[in-house]
């Protein structure tokens, strides 16, 4: 054995001479090393790869001979890449001779310089090497001093290189000024894919990112620093491009300044973790710019920044006008009540008429430990729950501040919440005790679109008392183990899962089967075992009249992962299968053919190909439930097929490529794309070896974020697997066989004495089989006994032919879906029999017909009419006949019927749909719900195949699916009770039912027009015949409370073929909503107006009256109408006219109360703004106009101004015509231009406009008359008060004025005395006087002339006032012209 060192060392002359015969076998080396140490020159044969060269300090002209020769002969060579040169001092001549060999070949692709050193010429001359090069791919340089002075050299050779990719600089001291130079390479060279660079000082990070991110180069980026003598090291920077993720670790204050300005425009980062670097305001106001900007980037996390105050004020000011974000987390950090305040004002609304201003937001988290909410935190934190409608995931974190009695209120708001599905509450000290437990449950049961509550490292859960909570979310059955099982299993590791699902998605001929044969193919020749490849052998004559359809699973591993290939059956009629087979974890293949089938010649256009798609992404995106198991969005990678017939040049393929790049950017925000689309050839392996290769890949990363599994588990498939092949390859496995192989083969699984419990051992292998059923090794139905151990066989041949089943024509009862248990199991056995005579079926030959029918209803193909009954009858939906044939009638159908129906749509159609599985599932759910009603009160329940009819407690509905892809359900109702009884029940009942039914798809509600109802008007005649609940709501409130009674909504006539179907009309809004609704309204509308009376200082009134229209009669007294005689009838029908005479009293008392509450309020507007129009009648004796505006024109339009900020510019001044309580915009007034505002001009309007436009905001909000006019120029009036003018604006610096919001504005300064300061009118006024001087407008006529307003004076005050024409006719007996 000492011998074979010896025979690896090699003389140089022999080197020298295998150089020059190609024959010699060190030419099948891919590395060669030079280094330069010890006393003797020699080669040495490293592996049978690499190959180390050493020569000493005096005999380094030999490397030039070596290079010389090799220049003259490598090019013959194809196996040498890659060169290394260790501690070798570097001359002129020997440089040159290296640049001789590096021109003269284009095999060498990598550089390695370890240890170097070279002179300043020679970093010259290796520049220029560089230079000329266009073959190298990658260079490295460790320890070898290059400096200051070689960074700038080799940034100058790297912007004239184009085909370098790779460049790592390590422990070499380019410093801040080295790394300027190189971020000046980065911005002309865009074909380096990596750097990655350590260096001792930190500042080296902020230039070469900044320029990485200014240019939108697709680089990936890494940069330590530390001291490696001390064997310290952090890193600083990462940028991966495929993620399109930053992570900064570390920064100071100015870099991160710097970084900011450089995301502004930034188009390649999507996710920007700043976690721990500490960040200022001075940062923060850099980076509401990035906000207001960025359109690419999603998420955002500041955790453990040091934020304070200040600096939320800025990120809140950004998030006015940010349209892209959609997380941010903020966790972590010392600000206190403000920063809370002004954080979550841009996703607040303080009024029915104000829009929400950040509609793009869907996850917020804060908290921290350091953070104090306070009353004012708290008042906000509430203020957004209530009235946020876009919000998904809200979080506090850590809060040591808020109490058990804040949490209680949180809860109750979350009740009106329609949009949050995550509440985490992580590590809240004040979440404890029976009060906040109740307040959840609660919520919980009022609220069931909540699907997450978090309460993790909570005293609540810390006690055991969150155990309720979590079946109430229904977390048991889906992806988190049963509390007493997790408890069981405490002791068990985790690790990853082992295995993932890719699901190949595709419309038929697409090359789905092809493709999935070429990939395991191609998997095969990487060296990965297929698994698929010994099979037990299938009689060919079975084989050739096996069913074809089903789903075909093939399975590989790759290295410990299994992957499974699923090719999902593209038959619509499978389409409710798929429904039940999206286990985490897993990948979607959208399988997408060039060209229509069957003869492959047609090529598709780009829209077919875009509708295509677009119905998979809007599949995947619509089964994508939400839980736990399912937290990360799906991961979809597009496949494009037949590709090698395609010209990838022509203009359809370049259109197909766009509408492809459309569909992605528009479902980004749901779906994790894989960056690049796969063109393939189906049928040759080499063509999919770099898709087979991503799928393994993406695979791994894919199993390293989802949630871990228990160890055992990855022990039972290799377990489960070899009993298999020890069972004749059984596909199921009963129950007691399963625990068999626990008691002999698993020692934790063991029942190892009599003392044992034997339920707890149950209780752990239930466990495992249910962890394995949900990462898709096997399915277990608990209820049944058994495991699934071929998901191939039960998915592709069992399930397809149940869901093929054709009960009709064998049954002999009614055909309305019903068959008895004996006659379904009688057909399960005729249908499964196999079609060979003398075979048995592999269906029947491992499954009982009883067994079958108990699998069918776990998978909803069936369930039982009466589940108390053994023998109750069994109900197939998928047999159901249609009945849109046949004539549809009302069972009841009197005078004093009342119809109602509600239109549940999906809230974004154009993502997602409801599946075909769906309605199914509904009849299931919607049934088990009324047998489950503690009080049925003789409910009736009978179906169609798209329809379902019941009546219960004497009301008939009626649930309806239409609409193409299933976007939308109707239910429709007929009652003799009143509409708010109908509609509870409606509320209570079925949609529950529906959105428990439909998993990840949010439903908005609209109300349909009672005649469609009344008439059944067929569906595609009610298209536009609904209106959406939210939005009467609103139009409701923002109308004055004396005509809130008498509320129309006007409905738009339906033609058909010329034929009108139905008439235009109206319905009032009170025969639209329930009491329930319409109280809600006016409730919101009392809690709008008290806020107003805070604002305007109304005093407070004694005054009983004003106090009792706050009552609210919840319960109005019931009667139950007898029709049992004419004079029992006629009894009735007056005791209900007397109650729905009360009924309208008490609501008419009630508005007469919100308008007695309006007028109070009026009457304080109309004093304040008196005041403001005749703040000081001596001044000037009134010359001019006091109330003026500013308008801009836009989009053939005019938007009112509601702020001053310098170096605005073309804008047009307005006057308002000031008759006392009859204030208007005048029409056609001309106005004057105002060509740009400087400095002054904002400290002498600022003010003014600050206090007019709360006035108008007022007004608007209250109804007040005087403001008509100004309600249309002020789109969005929430986010323009938002914006008013504050001290810094006033300076003139825009500053922090977006992130103010109302509650900044209006609440915070209530100390203050609300009059209008007249200091501030008079040099409003003083500039208005000025500036009409300049315009030669400071005559009367001048003015009359250009703003239509004359000068007047009142006869009963002898006040001054500009009215207009108008007024000067209608009221010429109380005004006196006075000319000016």
């Amino acid at each position: 054995m000492a011998s074979e060192p010896d025979q690896s060392f090699k003389d140089l002359s022999w080197f020298l001479q295998a150089i020059k015969d190609p024959q010699q076998s060190c030419f099948n080396l891919q590395t060669l090393s030079f280094s330069s140490s010890g006393k003797a020159t020699h080669c040495q044969l490293v592996t049978e790869n690499s190959m180390n060269i050493n020569v000493t300090k005096d005999n380094l002209t030999s490397l030039s001979q070596i290079f010389i020769e090799l220049a003259t002969t490598l090019e013959t060579q194809t196996s040498l890449r890659n060169l290394e040169f260790v501690g070798i001092s570097w001359e002129i001549e020997l440089l040159q001779s290296l640049g001789l060999l590096l021109d003269n070949t284009s095999k060498i692709k990598q550089l390695a310089f370890r240890k170097n050193r070279f002179s300043e010429q020679c970093l010259n001359e290796l520049s220029e090497i560089l230079k000329r090069n266009s073959w190298m791919k990658e260079i490295i340089f460790l320890e070898s001093r290059i400096g200051c002075r070689g960074a700038t050299l080799l940034g100058s050779a790297l912007q004239v290189n184009d085909s370098l990719e790779e460049l790592q600089i390590w422990e070499d001291s380019i410093g801040s000024k080295g790394a300027e130079e190189l971020s000046k390479m980065i911005e002309t060279n865009s074909s380096l894919k990596l750097f990655s660079i350590f260096d001792s000082s930190p500042f080296t990070a902020t230039p070469l990112i900044s320029a990485v991110l200014g240019m939108n180069r697709e680089m990936e980026v890494h940069v330590w620093t530390g001291d490696h003598k001390r064997d310290t090291s952090s890193k600083l920077v990462e940028f991966l491009p495929e993620s399109n993720t930053l992570r900064i670790y570390q920064i100071d204050i100015s870099g991160s300044c710097r970084l900011a300005a450089a995301l502004g425009m930034n188009t390649t980062v999507r996710s920007l973790d700043m976690t721990g670097a500490k960040l200022n305001s001075k940062w923060a106001k850099e980076f509401r710019w990035v906000l207001e900007q960025n359109k690419t980037l999603r998420e955002v996390k500041l955790s453990k920044t040091g934020l304070k105050d200040k600096a939320v004020v800025y990120l809140a000011a950004g998030l006015f006008k940010n349209k892209s974000l959609q997380s941010l987390f903020v966790d972590g950090n010392r600000f206190g009540s403000v920063g809370v305040e002004d954080l979550l004002c841009p996703l607040s609304r303080f009024s029915a008429l104000q829009l929400q201003a950040n509609i793009t937001l869907r996850s917020i988290v804060f908290g921290g430990s350091k953070i104090k909410i306070g009353r004012d935190g708290l008042t906000a934190i509430l203020k957004m729950v209530t009235t946020n409608e876009t919000v998904v995931h809200f979080g506090i974190h850590d809060d040591e501040s808020l109490g058990p009695d804040d949490f209680i209120h949180i809860f109750k708001s979350l009740q009106k919440n329609a949009s949050l599905r995550r509440f985490s509450l992580q590590g809240c000290k004040g979440v404890r005790g029976d009060r906040v437990l109740e307040a959840i449950t609660e919520t919980l049961q009022i609220n069931p679109l909540i699907e997450e509550i978090d309460l993790a490292r909570t005293p609540l859960q810390d006690s055991g008392k969150a155990d309720e909570i979590s079946q109430k979310l229904g977390h048991n059955g889906g992806s988190n183990i049963d509390e007493v099982e997790t408890d069981s299993l405490k002791d068990m590791p985790l690790t990853e899962p082992k295995s993932v699902r890719a699901f190949l998605c595709g419309q038929d001929y697409a090359g789905k089967t092809t493709l999935c044969n070429s990939i395991l193919q191609s998997s095969s020749s990487f060296g990965f075992p297929y698994v698929e490849n010994v099979r037990t052998l299938i009689n060919p004559v079975e084989q050739a009249v096996k069913t074809v359809g089903g789903m075909k699973i093939k399975t590989f591993k790759d290295e410990e992962t299994k992957i499974s290939m699923w090719n999902l059956a593209g038959q619509h009629e499978f389409f409710a299968l798929h429904d039940l087979m999206f286990p985490s974890p897993s990948l979607f293949l959208i399988i997408l053919s060039l060209f229509t089938k069957p003869s492959n010649k047609e090529p598709k256009t780009p829209a077919q190909v875009e509708e295509e798609l677009q119905y998979w992404l809007r599949f995947i995106v619509s089964n994508s439930r939400k839980a736990v198991q399912q937290c990360l969005k799906p991961n979809v990678t597009i496949v494009l097929t037949h590709a090698d017939k395609t010209n990838q040049q022509s203009e359809s393929f370049q259109a197909t490529v766009g509408c492809i790049q459309r569909l992605r950017d528009k479902f980004q925000a749901l779906v994790d794309f894989y960056p690049t689309v796969f063109t393939v050839d189906a049928r040759s392996s080499p063509s999919v070896s770099k898709l087979t290769h991503h799928i393994r890949m993406i695979s791994k990363a894919i199993l390293q974020r989802v949630p871990r599994v228990y160890q055992l588990c990855n022990d039972m498939v290799q377990l489960l697997s070899d009993w298999r092949l020890e069972n004749s390859n059984k596909p199921i496995m009963r129950w007691k066989a399963f625990a068999d192989l626990c008691q002999f083969k698993v020692p934790s699984l063991r029942i190892k004495s009599r003392n044992e419990s034997i339920e707890i051992v149950e209780t752990r292998r239930r466990a495992i089989a249910t962890c394995l059923h949900q990462i898709g090794e096997v399915i277990y139905f608990d209820e049944l006994g058994f495991l699934i151990l071929d998901n191939e066989w039960f998915c592709g041949e069992v399930l397809p032919q149940l869901i093929k089943l054709d009960v009709r024509k064998q049954s002999t009862g009614e055909r309305n879906g019903f068959v008895s248990r004996k006659e379904l199991e009688k057909i399960l056995r005729s249908s499964l029999q196999s079609p060979i005579p003398g075979m048995t079926s592999k269906v029947l030959e491992h499954f009982d017909a009883c067994d079958l029918v108990k699998v069918m209803k776990k998978v909803e193909l069936c369930y039982e009419q009466d589940p108390s009954s053994p023998d109750s009858l069994l109900l197939v939906p998928s047999i159901l006949e249609e009945g849109r044939g046949k004539t549809q009638k009302w069972q009841i159908n009197t005078h004093d019927c009342v119809y109602s129906g509600r239109h549940l749509q999906c809230d974004d159609s154009s993502h997602m749909f409801l599946t075909a599985g769906f309605f199914s599932r509904l009849q299931v759910h919607l049934h088990n719900r009324i047998m489950d009603l503690k009080n049925q009160y003789g409910a009736t329940y009978s179906l169609e195949k798209y329809l379902i009819t019941l009546t219960i407690h004497g009301i008939n509905i009626r649930v309806e699916l239409g609409g193409q892809l299933e976007n939308y359900i109707d239910v429709l109702a007929c009652s003799t009770k009143s509409l708010t009884e109908t509609l509870r029940l409606i509320h209570q009942l079925v949609i529950p039912a529906i959105q428990s039914s439909c998993h990840g798809v949010i439903l908005l509600e609209h109300i349909i027009r009672p005649q469609c109802v009344q008439d059944l008007t067929p569906p595609r005649f009610r298209q536009s015949q609904f209106v959406s609940l939210q939005r009467l709501k609103e139009a409701l409130s923002s109308v004055p409370a004396e005509t809130m009674y008498d509320y129309q909504h006007t409905w738009d006539s339906v033609l058909d073929s010329g034929k009108a179907v139905l008439s235009a009309g109206f319905d009032l809004a009170r025969n639209l909503l329930s009491d329930d609704d319409f109280r809600e309204v006016l409730q919101r509308r009392y809690h709008d107006l008290y806020n107003l009376a805070q604002e305007l200082q109304v005093p407070t009134e004694e005054n009983p009256e004003a106090d009792n229209h706050v009552l609210v009669t919840n319960e109005l007294e019931k009667v139950d109408p007898s029709f049992g005689g004419i004079a029992k009838g006629v009894e009735a029908v007056l005791q209900r006219l007397k109650i729905i005479e009360q009924e309208i009293r008490d609501l008419k008392q009630e508005i007469q109360g919100l308008r007695y509450y309006e007028h109070r309020l009026l009457i304080q507007l109309h004093h304040k703004v008196n005041y403001l129009v005749n703040y000081n009648v001596q001044m000037d004796e009134r010359k001019v106009p006091n109330m003026f505006y500013f308008i801009r024109a836009e989009n053939y339009g005019r938007r009112l101004i509601t702020a001053m900020v310098p170096g605005m510019v073309a804008l047009r001044v307005h006057m308002l015509c000031e008759f006392r309580r009859e204030m208007h915009v005048v029409e056609d007034q001309l106005g004057c231009d105002v060509m740009q505002i400087d400095n002054q001009a904002v400290k002498c309007l600022a003010p003014y406009m600050t206090n007019f436009m709360k006035l108008v905001t007022f007004a608007l909000r209250i109804g007040a008359n005087w403001a008509a006019g100004m309600g249309h120029m002020i789109p969005d009036l929430g986010h323009a008060i938002a914006h008013l003018a504050n001290p810094s604006v006033m300076a003139g610096a825009a500053g922090a004025a977006g992130a103010v919001g109302v509650a900044a504005a209006l609440g915070r300064n209530r100390g203050r005395d609300r009059d209008l300061q007249e200091q501030d009118q008079r040099a409003a006024q003083q500039w208005l006087i000025d500036y009409l001087r300049e315009q030669n407008c400071s005559t009367g006529r001048d003015i009359a002339e250009k703003f239509g307003l004359w000068r007047v004076r009142y006869r009963d005050d002898g006040s001054i006032a500009w009215i207009c024409k108008r007024h000067m006719i209608t009221r010429a007996n109380e005004v006196i012209q006075v000319p000016l």
